[in-house]
């Protein structure tokens, strides 16, 4: 009898472990192939984790929050959470839930929504995503431009982004862009400078003489992006608030612009300062004289000689 008890307790420890500030682990962790998130302009946070056929139980942990719609699918998209024989739910004393799938030979899809980890306040969109491995963001396509932790990342034509090593984010987007568009003509040449941010902006201004960009923020803790063509001022750059030096991201739209993103502390006036600037014209002036010049005089010997 006690050798009987001695051979099952091993098999009892082998598949269900419990894990420090975890959920439960029945069997194997779970290898996954994929794991999603699509994030669009609502509440709600769509998930899909694919799993790899396995031998043995394997435990999925699923993403922290409030869980909506689970679904437990094989390769011909067949629920088999609804019969209990190939996948069921644990949930740990905190009330995360995990997934425990059955040995199977086929890939296992999960599928689910979090319903309470995107919120908008003053038309920004904010998640707090956070999960231990590699996943990936999916946008949706109205939405082409995101602040992952404070960076500013413009999608152009991808479709999201991925993290690689899993980890903790916050994502943020703008429901309705709030874009102004400020023109700076300068001699001959116009440029427009576009800046988008929810907080307001007061007298915008370019100063060619100290190559700089001025402007005011009325808000404070608002993202600031403001893009520029690089022919108008050139980096590296340095951001005043007021007296102060601010960080900033850097990005480039194209191989012309420059965009960049500061989230300023508190409200005061905006300084850009760029180190090559749009020269002024009458720079150019003894340039094309001489060149004028050299085209001038072959011209007259050629009339002098009629």
């Amino acid at each position: 009898m006690n050798q009987k008890i001695l051979l099952i307790l091993p098999i009892f420890i082998l598949f269900v472990i419990p894990i420090a500030n975890a959920q439960l682990m029945v069997g194997e962790e779970a290898n996954q192939k994929l794991i999603e998130v699509k994030v669009d302009k609502s509440e709600i946070l769509q998930i899909k984790h694919i799993v790899a056929s396995s031998n043995v139980p394997v435990t999925l942990n699923l993403f922290e929050g409030e869980i909506s719609n689970l679904k437990i699918l094989n390769e011909k998209r067949e629920n088999v959470l609804e019969n209990g024989k190939q996948a069921g739910i644990l949930s740990d004393a905190k009330g995360n839930q995990s997934v425990l799938i059955f040995p199977s030979k086929q890939n296992s899809i999960v599928e689910y929504n979090l319903e309470d980890k995107n919120t908008m306040y003053d038309n920004l969109w904010t998640s707090r995503i956070q999960y231990d491995e590699k996943f990936s963001i999916l946008v949706s396509e109205d939405i082409d431009s995101i602040f992952v932790n404070n960076n500013l990342i413009q999608l152009e034509d991808k479709k999201g982004i991925s993290i690689n090593g899993g980890g903790k984010i916050i994502l943020q987007y703008y429901n309705d862009i709030p874009k102004i568009v400020e023109q700076i003509q300068w001699e001959e040449n116009s440029f427009d400078v576009e800046i988008i941010s929810n907080s307001k902006i007061n007298n915008f201004n370019f100063e060619q003489e100290s190559k700089s960009i001025h402007f005011e923020i009325n808000e404070k803790n608002k993202f600031v992006t403001i893009t520029m063509s690089e022919e108008l001022l050139g980096g590296p750059y340095v951001i005043l608030l007021e007296d102060e030096k601010i960080k900033y991201a850097k990005s480039f739209p194209d191989e012309n612009h420059v965009s960049l993103t500061m989230k300023p502390e508190s409200t005061g006036q905006i300084t850009i300062i760029g180190t090559t600037v749009i020269p002024e014209f009458s720079m150019f002036i003894p340039l094309i004289m001489g060149f004028l010049v050299v085209l001038t005089v072959p011209l007259m010997r050629r009339f002098s000689l009629h």
